[in-house]
């Protein structure tokens, strides 16, 4: 008689250990992953003078990252389906925080190779897109195999928090890391690279040892345990089967996942548009390196605690699209308002508001794709997602180095990318998403939202 109250404490238990065991260290990750991923935002306080980049160049060359990204995504989230996520991820870890560090000697490359600082600079981001591809839509499916839907925006959250949180820690360390000017004969851009990509390769070795590919494989869990996540997991892939099943190709080129990639395009374009300026946006209040890094902090800061109490929020609701629509209704309207004021504390209150809304946005909007997509389909639609999004990470920022090359000013770029992710809001909007999907088996009410 007491069975059902025996099932909730094995499965609180259960989601409680892993949690524990497996979100802290991939938060560790990807805090690595990202800052390694955009501390060039900071290096550029220096690095442009001493290379000869213009705004336009910088921005190219930060965006070039995502242009390699999207050619190799889709192939790599495949591949880590197939060697499991525990030797892939350290491998992916190992190239990024190689290139990460050659960073720093792009003069010394340039000269022996007897090509220009700046075609040198955009080589190494684009062998950086590279080795990255597939870290982050393979953390995402990679928590489709430990956790129940009915969780999923709360653990993304989680897990994505690092991204503000890299700013939030990194953005004050990264203009420390500047004031090491000329100590060893480096400049300080170029101590900020080495000392940054250092923890990539050590976690490399960490991760080959330390994750766990399936929850068939975690010797950590007690066996009762194992075998509850392992039912719920097979009822719920049966569940999005029997809703609808898709091939490889036919994941990557369904229209639901091709209007979510283009959401994804308008949050990552609000993201990575504002971010890789960031610094020097506030850099121009008339601030030190140090100061300045402390500054670009607080929007992180509101963009953290967005990030959890949403996803938290949308998972107590079980409503996504709404969410998403709203957070973007936040984000495109904080960026629009930040060009409208000059006054720097005003500037920067919008953009936190702006910070709220994009990654409140995050969480809960991977929720819509893992909420019908399955074992290989989910692996190459997720990947298609994100590397179809994320080149906003090249539009964003080269569009408003372009822009500011030429005006003189970061409004027009701010506002075009204000409008981008207005666009993500009016599409998913017009989406359905039934949440019968992210239900238990045999739980789910019969309602979309």
């Amino acid at each position: 008689m007491n069975t059902p109250m025996n099932h909730s404490e094995l499965e609180a238990r259960t989601v409680r250990k892993v949690t524990a065991r497996l979100i802290p260290f991939l938060i560790v990750c990807y805090f690595v992953a990202y800052l390694d991923r955009v501390n060039v935002g900071f290096a550029a306080l220096m690095m442009n003078q001493d290379l000869g980049l213009t705004a336009s160049m910088y921005g190219f060359g930060a965006g070039v990252f995502f242009l390699s990204y999207f050619f190799f995504e889709v192939p790599s989230n495949l591949l880590l389906d197939r060697f499991g996520a525990r030797k892939w991820i350290a491998r992916i870890m190992f190239t990024w925080g190689v290139l990460s560090g050659m960073m720093a000697f792009i003069p010394n490359l340039a000269a022996a190779s007897g090509f220009g600082n700046a075609p040198v600079f955009y080589s190494l981001r684009a062998l950086l897109g590279i080795a990255e591809a597939g870290f982050f839509p393979g953390i995402i499916f990679y928590l489709t195999l430990w956790f129940p839907a009915v969780y999923r925006a709360r653990i993304i959250g989680y897990f994505m928090a690092a991204i503000p949180l890299s700013s939030v820690i990194g953005a004050p360390v990264s203009g420390l890391l500047l004031e090491l000017h000329g100590w060893a004969g480096l400049a300080g851009w170029q101590w900020l690279f080495i000392i940054e990509a250092t923890p990539a390769v050590l976690l490399s070795v960490v991760t080959f040892y330390y994750l766990t590919d399936r929850p068939r494989d975690a010797t950590w869990l007690a066996e009762d345990e194992r075998a509850w996540l392992a039912d719920r997991l097979a009822a719920e892939e049966k569940q999005r089967k029997q809703a609808a099943h898709f091939s490889v190709v036919a994941a990557m080129f369904n229209p639901r996942v091709l209007a979510l990639a283009l959401v994804y395009f308008g949050i990552a374009g609000s993201n990575y548009g504002v971010g890789f300026f960031l610094p020097q946006i506030v850099k121009n209040f008339g601030l030190s390196n140090a100061v300045t890094g402390l500054v670009t902090a607080i929007p992180y800061v509101v963009g953290t605690v967005g990030m959890i109490w949403y996803g938290r929020r949308s998972d107590r609701t079980m409503e996504r699209r709404k969410h998403v629509a709203v957070a973007l209704a936040i984000a495109s309207g904080g960026i629009a308002i930040s060009t409208l004021l000059e006054n720097p504390a005003l500037k920067m209150l919008a953009l936190s508001v702006s910070a709220f809304g994009v990654f409140a946005a995050l969480p809960v909007f991977w929720t819509l794709p893992t909420a019908f997509l399955s074992g290989s389909s989910a692996a190459a639609g997720i990947a298609a997602i994100n590397s179809i999004g994320n080149l906003s990470g090249f539009g964003g920022p080269y569009a408003m180095g372009w822009i500011k090359d030429r005006t003189g000013s970061y409004t027009g770029g701010l506002l075009v990318v204000a409008g981008v992710a207005a666009l993500a809001l009016g599409i998913v909007l017009a989406l359905r998403h039934d949440s019968r999907l992210e239900r238990p088996p045999g739980a789910a009410p019969d309602q979309t939202n």
